[in-house]
């Protein structure tokens, strides 16, 4: 049972009042969070075509280059952001690769490779260095050194570039 003030009336106006000004900041919020993750998609976009002569030769470097920097922007907006707001920021990066281009946004989203990342990512422990053993494996590379550097560094590189949008855009 609820029991009701002395001055109901106020009251829902005062609640009436308050939630238009949340809607207000929620909206506004929204929209930074859209700009944030269009943002990140032009940096995804830059990167991605920026890839040198030797990774346009190799197909499976160059999927897995990619899924690896769209998973990176993924986990960049669920850490930099509210959880309500790294959805908004998630749907508007896709979009906008997906309006870029069909192709290039289909190769960035395979839920398979997500699935092995987001294992290693979710041990919590040496995440940058189990990272780069995924990176690796998918590439068909298990046990590479190389490869499991240069996934670290793919993954730590583009971290960095999410948070840094995302702090420029706040």
């Amino acid at each position: 049972m609820k029991i009701v003030g002395s001055k109901p009336s106020l009251d829902v106006k005062l609640n009436r009042n308050n939630s238009s000004i949340d809607a207000k900041v929620d909206k506004a919020k929204a929209s930074k969070a859209k700009l944030i993750g269009k943002a990140v998609a032009e940096q995804f976009i830059d990167a991605v075509n920026s890839e040198g002569e030797e990774d346009n030769k190799d197909f499976e470097l160059q999927l897995q280059r990619r899924l690896l920097l769209s998973f990176t922007a993924t986990v960049g907006f669920e850490e930099y952001l509210e959880d309500s707001l790294a959805g908004v920021a998630q749907k508007s990066f896709l979009d906008s690769l997906k309006a870029k281009s069909e192709e290039l946004y289909l190769t960035s989203s395979d839920t398979g490779a997500f699935s092995f990342y987001y294992l290693a990512y979710r041990r919590g422990l040496d995440i940058e260095r189990r990272i780069g053993q995924t990176f690796a494996m998918l590439c068909s590379h298990d046990g590479d050194p190389i490869f499991q550097e240069l996934g670290e560094a793919l993954y730590c590189w583009f971290l960095s570039v999410v948070g840094r949008t995302i702090e420029e855009n706040k």
